[in-house]
C-alpha cells in the first residue's frame, strides 16, 4: 500500500501518497514466474521514491521475493541500457517513463496561496481540496508509468532474461546512477539531433523493398502524428471540465453567501442550489480525472509507444543500409580480387543481422498492433461506461433538487 495523508500548501509537494493505478496497456499476466509492482511510493521535495516488490520462480535471481527502492534516473539507467544493447535492435523497447513533473501543480498552489485574502475561508478550503486532488492524481500516474515500464520487461519473452534488469530488481542498494549535468544534457541534445538527421537521411536514401515494413513506416509516422494530436485535445477538454468544477465552487459560494443574508424559504432555497452545485462540482472532478485516466493517458503512452517502434524501423533501416554497404565493399573487393575474405565475412555478417532484424521487428510489431487495438477498446469502453454513471449521477443530483424547490 501506498503512503496516505495531506499537508499544507507547501508540504504536499513534498510528501505525498498515492494508490495503485493500473495503467491501460494489454499485458498477459497469467506467467505468474515473474512478477513486478511497485508496492509503495513517496514524493519527497526534488525526487520521488519507488519501492519495487519482485516476486519470481526464475532461478536467476537469488531470491524468490524482494524489495528495492529506486529513483527516477535508475530507471532511465536501465531503459538506457536495453536502447544501447545491440542485441535488442530488432524489439520495440519499452518508452522511458516520464520525469516525475509537479511543478504545474506547485505553481498553483503557490497562486492560491497568494490569493487567500480575496476568498473566502470554505472557497479557500474547496479550491485547495481540487489542487491537493490533481496532485495525486498526477503522483498517482507517475507511479503507474513506471510501474508500466517494468511490468513490460517483466513480461517479455526476452527483456525478462536481461542481465541489468535482474540488477535492478534485486541489487538492495543504491545504483549510484546520477542525473545528467548541463554538459551532458547538451551532448545528449547533439546526439538526439545528429540521430534524427540520420533517421531523415536513412528514410530519403534507402529503400525498403519489403513492404510490411515500407507500410508499418508510413502508418507509425502517421498514427504519431495522430495521436500527438488528439493527446492535446484531449487536454484541452480535460481542463473545460476542471475549470466548470472551479466556476461551480465559486457559484456554490456565492449562493451561500446570498443565503446568509436573508430566511425563511429563500434561505433553505439558495442553500439547497449551493449544495447541488458542490455535489455537481465533484462529479464534474470525477469526469476530469476518469477523461485523463482512461484517454488522455493512454493516448500519450502509446504516442511515446508509437516513437518506440519508429525507432525499431529506423534502425531496421540503418541495418540495411549496412547490408547495401557490405554489398558494394563486396563487388569492388572481388574486382580488385583484394580483401574478398574480409568483405564476404563481412557481407554476412550483415546481412544475418538484418534478416535477423526483420524477422524479430515483424513479429514486434505484429504485437504491437494486437496490443495497441486491445487497450484502446478496453479504456475506451471502461471511459465510455464511467461518462454514462457520471451523467445519470448529474441529472440525479438535477432532478432531486428541482423536487426539492417545487415542495419549496
Amino acid at each position: 500500500m501506498l503512503q496516505d495523508g495531506i499537508c499544507d500548501n507547501a508540504d504536499i509537494l513534498n510528501s505525498a501518497p498515492s494508490k495503485k493505478v493500473i495503467h491501460a496497456d494489454n499485458i498477459d499476466l497469467s506467467d505468474k514466474s515473474l512478477q513486478v509492482d511497485i508496492s509503495d511510493a513517496l514524493s519527497e521535495k526534488d525526487k520521488v521514491k519507488f519501492t519495487v516488490h519482485t516476486k519470481t520462480t526464475l532461478p536467476e535471481f537469488q531470491k524468490p521475493e524482494f524489495l528495492v527502492v529506486r529513483q527516477h534516473e535508475e530507471f532511465v539507467w536501465l531503459h538506457d541500457r536495453f536502447e544501447e544493447n545491440e542485441e535488442y535492435a530488432g524489439y520495440i523497447i519499452p518508452p522511458c517513463p516520464p520525469r516525475p513533473d509537479f511543478d504545474a501543480s506547485r505553481e498553483k498552489l503557490q497562486k492560491l496561496g497568494e490569493g487567500e485574502g480575496t476568498m473566502t475561508r470554505e472557497e479557500f478550503s474547496k479550491m485547495k481540496q481540487e489542487l491537493e486532488a490533481e496532485y495525486l492524481a498526477t503522483f498517482k500516474k507517475t507511479v503507474a508509468m513506471h510501474e508500466m515500464f517494468l511490468t513490460r520487461l517483466a513480461h517479455h519473452p526476452v527483456f525478462r532474461n536481461d542481465h541489468n534488469l535482474r540488477v535492478f530488481l534485486e541489487y538492495d542498494q543504491d545504483l549510484c546512477v546520477r542525473g545528467k549535468n548541463r554538459i551532458e544534457m547538451f551532448g545528449g541534445l547533439v546526439k538526439s539531433f545528429s540521430k534524427t538527421t540520420d533517421e531523415y537521411y536513412l528514410s530519403a536514401t534507402v529503400k525498403d523493398v519489403n513492404d510490411f515494413f515500407d507500410q508499418e513506416m508510413t502508418f507509425l509516422q502517421q498514427y504519431h502524428s495522430n495521436l500527438k494530436e488528439a493527446t492535446t485535445r484531449s487536454d484541452r477538454q480535460t481542463m473545460k471540465h476542471k475549470d466548470v468544477a472551479d466556476s461551480y465552487i465559486k457559484i456554490s459560494t456565492n449562493l451561500l453567501q446570498l443565503a446568509a443574508t436573508d430566511s425563511g424559504k429563500l434561505e433553505r432555497f439558495l442553500t439547497k442550489i449551493a449544495e447541488t452545485f458542490e455535489k455537481l462540482r465533484k462529479i464534474e472532478g470525477r469526469v476530469a480525472s476518469d477523461e485523463d485516466l482512461k484517454l488522455s493517458d493512454t493516448l500519450r503512452y502509446y504516442m511515446r509507444d508509437t516513437a518506440a517502434a519508429k525507432r525499431l524501423l529506423f534502425r531496421r533501416l540503418k541495418a540495411l543500409h549496412t547490408y547495401e554497404t557490405a554489398n558494394r565493399t563486396l563487388e569492388k573487393a572481388r574486382a580488385r580480387n583484394k580483401d574478398v575474405h574480409a568483405a564476404e565475412k563481412a557481407q554476412t555478417e550483415a546481412c544475418d543481422k538484418f534478416e535477423q532484424m526483420s524477422d524479430k521487428g515483424k513479429e514486434e510489431l505484429t504485437d504491437f498492433m494486437t496490443r495497441r487495438i486491445a487497450a484502446f477498446r478496453k479504456n475506451l469502453i471502461e471511459l465510455t461506461e464511467l461518462e454514462i454513471k457520471h451523467a445519470k449521477s448529474h441529472a440525479d443530483m438535477l432532478k432531486k433538487c428541482l423536487l426539492f424547490l417545487r415542495e419549496e
